[in-house]
């Protein structure tokens, strides 16, 4: 990739400040940062290019050329975001599928699906929570409003599925007793919907890209139960190029990887932007298909079979596979919502003495907070779930939701703190995500434990690689806001409803802009 033009920002202020600057970008890179109408770009010399950044410039090159200038007019800057855990090609999928989020009940969820039966092909929904319904969801109950149409419905958390007779069939789960997948049997369902033409699919990536953009977005990691390795060489071929993408890798993928020489961190594209990410695991289920693992049983479910949840990988196994991913170069990515999951999956990063990140962690033991800071490991956090999950929180988890979403007291104990969306569980925008950590509510409710709110600047922090501030030398992915994220200040409740509808003017990866709209 040729080096990007030489790029002056006039007039940018930073989070909490009032007095404006410029900002000079060369290679791609932020070489200056000097008080507004000081000469910036006159100043950019090799000399002020911080050490260790590139020198060649295009500007080195030519220095009576002049830069491209965006007036920013008083606008902030700030790095750009990243959504540290996302299902991208689900995520891109949703919006071509039936809405069941604003189901309430099973009845209510086969209502939608009558009104939308018609037609040929296999009918997939998505978002249908049934934590908290008093009737159940049946194979019976789709079948009388389907007929021989195949019909999927995702739940919004995607540990589970419901289908009808004729989808049953087409899936290989014909005679099933209720029609309701969960876990590892609704992952094997959700991949083979999945397989949809490449060209299809990309083309919903790059519409999702945009979005994403368009929200100050400049990196993802890529979560996706996919061989993602070849769709996103595949992509960038292609010319996808808004985003940097960190791709995970599953255990059934492992051993291609290892064969391929694969290692977390490395490039798989000539531009740049896509690399080898985490190795994830999958340890338990979710808190809305209890399946989330417990200390506790669940509440209706006592004496039953997995009353405490799922544990799908047990402690032994995991520890094996990341001992084997870890001598092979490869971060982990444990996923682990439940209390006592967290707890084991603690227990195997302490035993082999690797850190890594434990996705979720929705659920702790008080004595398990400080472990993530005295081992290294990185709380992947998605705080909208707290939004999603605060009633059936209330209900299954009762008497424990203090030490649910314990971001506060995360923070405090020195944890490091990673934010995503798990898209589509929740939707891939950064602001969102920040505003429920900040403001632990939504739709004028209650905050739902306001003593685990964190401030804004922290949750800015953690949606950037770069802290809440541009830096020197640090590859210009930049984002610009029409409002300072910070301006509420300790008032979090105005904090989270100033955060959750941030207009992005500029977005800006490796100086090339994104998304503008100044």
């Amino acid at each position: 990739m040729s080096a990007p033009e030489p790029l002056l920002l006039t007039g940018a202020r930073m989070p909490g400040e009032t007095e404006p600057v410029d900002v000079t970008i060369v290679d791609g890179r932020v070489a200056a940062i000097v008080p507004a109408g000081s000469g910036g770009f006159g100043r950019t010399s090799a000399d002020a290019i911080p050490q260790g950044a590139p020198r060649r410039s295009t500007f080195a090159r030519n220095d009576t050329a002049p830069p491209e200038r965006i007036e920013l007019d008083g606008r902030w800057v700030i790095p750009g975001l990243w959504d540290n855990h996302v299902h991208f090609s689900a995520w891109a999928a949703v919006s071509r599928r039936l809405d069941v989020s604003t189901a309430r009940s099973a009845a209510e969820t086969v209502a939608l699906v009558r009104a939308a039966v018609e037609g040929a092909g296999i009918l997939v929904g998505f978002g249908f929570r049934d934590g908290l319904w008093d009737d159940e969801p049946t194979a019976a109950g789709l079948d009388a409003v389907s007929g021989d149409r195949p019909v999927v419905l995702v739940s919004g958390d995607l540990h589970c599925c419901w289908l009808n007779s004729a989808a049953l069939a087409q899936f290989g789960r014909a005679g099933h007793p209720t029609g309701v997948l969960r876990e590892d049997d609704a992952f094997a369902v959700q991949r083979a919907l999945d397989d949809v033409p490449a060209a299809t699919v990309d083309a919903w990536a790059l519409d999702a890209a945009r979005a994403a953009a368009a929200r100050g977005v400049v990196g993802i990691v890529d979560l996706e139960m996919a061989w993602n390795h070849d769709v996103w060489q595949r992509r960038a071929a292609a010319g996808h190029d808004l985003l940097r993408v960190e791709f995970g890798v599953y255990p059934q993928h492992l051993d291609r990887a290892i064969g391929d020489g694969l290692r977390t961190g490395d490039l798989v594209d000539e531009a740049g932007l896509v690399r080898v990410g985490p190795f994830k695991v999958i340890t338990d289920g979710s808190l809305n298909t209890r399946t989330a693992y417990c200390f506790d049983e669940y509440p209706g479910l006592e004496g039953r079979p997995n009353s405490h949840g799922l544990l799908t990988v047990p402690p032994t196994d995991l520890r094996d596979l990341l001992v084997r991913a870890t001598a092979a170069g490869f971060v982990p990515a444990v996923h682990a919502i439940g209390d006592h999951a967290n707890r084991l999956v603690l227990d195997v990063f302490e035993s082999i003495g690797c850190a890594g990140s434990l996705e979720h962690a929705q659920l702790l033991a008080l004595v398990d907070v400080p472990r993530f800071a005295a081992l290294g490991v990185v709380a992947s956090v998605q705080p909208e779930h707290a939004m999603d999950d605060r009633d059936v929180a209330d209900r299954f988890w009762s008497g424990r939701t203090h030490r649910s979403f314990a971001l506060a007291s995360l923070l405090e104990a020195g944890a490091t703190l990673a934010m995503g969306s798990d898209a589509p569980v929740a939707p891939l925008d950064p602001w969102i995500t920040m505003a429920a950590a900040v403001g632990r509510t939504r739709d004028g409710r209650e905050p739902w434990h306001p003593e685990q709110r964190i401030p804004a600047e922290a949750a800015l922090a953690a949606s950037t690689r770069s802290g809440s501030r541009i830096r020197l030398g640090a590859p210009a992915d930049l984002a610009v806001t029409e409002l300072d994220p910070l301006a509420a200040g300790d008032d979090l409740t105005a904090a989270a409803s100033h955060l959750r509808t941030m207009p992005v003017a500029l977005t800006l990866l490796e100086g090339r802009p994104t998304h503008r709209a100044v």
